[in-house]
């Protein structure tokens, strides 16, 4: 591994004294047992040190691709480094689908389910909340299964790779289905601190996009299901915003044609709830990205708390992105126990200059209990994290139990989670 390895976004270089790519699980538990300190690698999509490791970084993308599906079960089992938008379209030939996807096809799937990662949607959980098993290589190089209904299970899902590396998970599936989506402009404020829950229940999928300067905001993306009646035509004007004219990118000003198709043709559900096409590059990863999950409940109030913050955020932002989640049961889950609304906020690339601004953010969100993504950046400190999860301390004891020689930490667990 040369020192020029870095993330996605080219703000963390790994400090790891290698890469290792084993092509085979028996390679992978003998590069597993034989490393002092291991850690692993998905698709880099992480904004801070994470994945990072002194040690070794290893990939599963190399192991043998699987995609097998159960169609009594409605369940798929795929290789944990597939990257989503390279089976989709098998679920969806098979007439199968997964509940939901992230913005981003390109991300894999143990990466995401291990970081809480998400869509968008009132009744949909992240996608850490379809596994229904997983396998993994523990630090003694032996393999465990567990499966949902496992006592482990919950604490294991959402764990950032601190329990050993997963070779394999199993999602649960849902019959296919096509996705109309429709981009509308200059929503009034009012309308969405006013009306929330309707505006974020408006489709299966919503997501509303904004600069936080004063006025409207800027776009509301709606993903809806194309039921029984057949495809729709969307009104002109929605809530007092206006449909978009044409195709459309998140940041304004940006050309469109990295973006999944609008305008409210029919497609299938994973050529249109991701919001960037797996065929391109969905930016030139000049960017840092953050991101702050509360209680839907409290959406409008937590709007209104980091509104007034707008002169500091407006400067360094590129976009902000609202997206709800439904609440599950994973111990670490940015959602766990509550339905969540999550404030994104994609900022250009300055971390000197962005850490402020967050630290700001983060006391604005704090009376909500705001966590953050565990994969982005933020500055939230350990003794604050641990009021936030009520089985943190669980988690903790899980880590012990499972890597008591501490073979997967690293830095950021070692902050965290302190032994």
């Amino acid at each position: 591994m040369t020192p020029a390895e870095t993330n996605w976004a080219g703000n963390i270089t790994f400090g790891a004294r290698r890469l290792c790519t084993p092509r085979t699980e028996a390679e992978l538990q003998e590069t597993v047992a034989a490393a002092t300190t291991v850690r692993a690698l998905g698709t880099r999509h992480s904004f801070n040190t994470v994945a990072d490791t002194a040690g070794d970084l290893v990939s599963v993308a190399a192991l043998p691709r699987l995609v097998e599906i159960d169609p009594a079960a409605q369940t798929v089992t795929v290789s944990a480094g597939l990257r989503f938008g390279e089976f989709a379209g098998e679920l969806h030939e098979g007439g199968f689908a997964l509940h939901n996807l992230g913005s981003l096809p390109h991300i894999s799937v143990a990466g995401a389910c291990a970081t809480g990662t998400h869509g968008s949607g009132v009744g949909n959980r992240s996608l850490a909340g379809a596994v229904r098993s997983l396998d993994m290589v523990t630090a003694d190089g032996g393999p465990v299964t567990l499966r949902r209904g496992d006592a482990d299970f919950p604490g294991a899902v959402v764990s950032m790779g601190a329990l050993g590396v997963v070779t394999r998970l199993t999602l649960d599936l849902v019959p296919a289905f096509d996705v109309q989506q429709w981009v509308y402009e200059e929503l009034p404020e009012s309308v969405l601190t006013g009306a929330f829950d309707e505006v974020m229940s408006a489709a299966y999928s919503v997501s509303v996009f904004t600069d936080w300067r004063p006025g409207p905001v800027g776009q509301v993306w709606l993903k809806q299901r194309v039921g029984d009646e057949g495809p729709q035509q969307a009104p002109a004007e929605w809530r007092g915003a206006r449909l978009a004219d044409g195709p459309r990118h998140p940041i304004p000003g940006v050309a469109a044609g990295n973006c999944t198709r609008q305008e409210g043709v029919p497609g299938a559900w994973h050529r249109r709830l991701p919001h960037f096409r797996l065929e391109f590059t969905p930016s030139n990863g000049d960017e840092l990205q953050s991101e702050y999950f509360v209680a839907r409940e409290d959406a409008a109030t937590a709007y209104e708390a980091v509104g007034r913050l707008r002169d500091r955020i407006t400067p360094l932002l590129q976009i902000s992105e609202i997206r709800t989640v439904a609440g599950d049961d994973l111990w670490l889950s940015p959602a766990s126990g509550r339905d969540s609304v999550a404030f994104h906020f994609t900022w250009v690339p300055d971390g000197a200059a962005v850490a402020p601004v967050l630290a700001e953010i983060e006391e604005a969100l704090a009376p909500f209990g705001a966590r953050p993504h565990w994969g982005k950046v933020f500055g939230t400190a350990p003794e604050v994290l641990r009021t936030l999860y009520t089985r943190y301390e669980d988690f903790e004891k899980l880590m012990a139990r499972y890597d008591p020689a501490g073979t997967f930490r690293n830095d950021f667990l070692n902050r965290h989670f302190p032994r």
